[in-house]
């Protein structure tokens, strides 16, 4: 077997394919690995509709992007598997262990295959496996790294825009009356219930906010099928919230939130994106723990607390958690957060 250790790769694939907040919490093992193996060629292997966060990432040479529609066709999936699995890797890393990275991994000649401890039945496809260690998932991810004495310091997921999205944030915030660091984006969607604080909530928060900074405004985001949510949440706001006829991409999204004071929402992947581009954050928790989310100065988890948390359930009759939890109970930690780019308040980005 390989001295995992003492290793020298200089190819390596990393394999995080979904979901799009999970591809952003892997780049800080991607940042650990080249900065380990600052020779080596770093290649991700993710599905399309993720691809875009590790555009322009300096640690990033290659992205395997899987476009499931063009591979619907088992010959085409084999030979696509087969080319990306043959690419000469010296060492793999798979943090999810999904059918498809095996696939890959199947006709790989990499001496070694990186992953957590598997069930019985995926051992066959790797030669090394840790158990991780549980927590923030960017530390999770990052532990497997530990094999080849990699280890995890703080580092928080990363996106990096070029010159040319930072020019179209300033002229599309212009455009829609928005100052730098005099708004708030606001996340109100989630595809599950559980997890979604009320429309009227997220209203009550931004109203409370504009009787403390009267000029502040909320920038309302949402993705496919979700603009409903984000005019409701404008329409009980009232002054002071937008909504952007136009979808942003996730780019463009990341673009806006970086020119931000805050951003206030669900746990959910426009959250990491905040997280990414270093613009404070506030998560309102229902049926999902903290593990999302990072334990930082900047970046704050809040929740009801109530006995049944982080349940992890997708139904709830009552969602007391929710409904409850009312805007005033984290109105202080907004404003706190707000300081942070308002006030010109700089703070440490190391987790606690």
């Amino acid at each position: 077997m390989t001295d995992i250790q003492t290793m020298h790769p200089r190819r390596i694939l990393v394999c995080q394919l979904k979901q799009i907040g999970d591809v952003l919490l892997a780049t800080p093992s991607i940042q650990l690995l080249k900065e380990r193996f600052p020779e080596a060629d770093i290649h991700v292997l993710t599905e399309s509709k993720c691809a875009a966060v590790l555009e322009n990432n300096p640690h990033v040479s290659h992205v395997w992007a899987i476009d499931k529609p063009a591979l619907k066709n088992p010959f085409k999936a084999i030979k696509w598997y087969a080319e990306v699995g043959r690419a000469d890797y010296d060492l793999i890393v798979d943090f999810q262990q999904l059918p498809r990275a095996r696939y890959c991994i199947m006709f790989s000649k990499a001496p070694v295959k990186l992953t957590f401890t598997p069930p019985w039945y995926n051992r066959p496809f790797y030669t090394h496996w840790i158990k991780v260690i549980h927590g923030y998932a960017a530390r999770q991810k990052a532990s497997i790294l530990r094999m080849l004495d990699i280890h995890w310091d703080g580092e928080l997921p990363r996106l990096y825009l070029s010159e040319a999205e930072k020019k179209w944030a300033d002229e599309f915030m212009a455009a829609q009356g928005l100052e730098p660091n005099n708004f708030v984006t606001v996340d109100p969607s989630h595809r599950r219930i559980t997890r979604k604080w009320p429309e009227r909530h997220f209203a009550g928060l931004i109203k409370l906010l504009r009787e403390k900074h009267p000029t502040l405004k909320a920038f309302i985001l949402y993705g496919p099928g979700e603009l409903p949510v984000a005019r409701k949440v404008a329409e009980l706001a009232g002054d002071g919230a937008v909504v952007s006829e136009e979808m942003l991409t996730l780019r463009q999204m990341a673009a806006v939130q970086a020119r931000a004071a805050l951003h206030v929402g669900n746990c959910s992947a426009p959250r990491h994106f905040a997280v990414a581009v270093d613009t404070p954050s506030l998560a309102v928790h229902g049926a999902t723990g903290f593990g999302w989310c990072p334990k930082t100065e900047k970046h704050v988890s809040v929740d009801k607390g109530l006995l049944c948390r982080a349940c992890n359930k997708n139904s709830c009759e009552t969602r007391e958690c929710l409904e409850t939890f009312l805007p005033e109970e984290c109105l202080d930690e907004a404003l706190r957060l707000l300081e942070f780019k308002t006030a010109g308040k700089a703070a440490p980005g190391t987790l606690a």
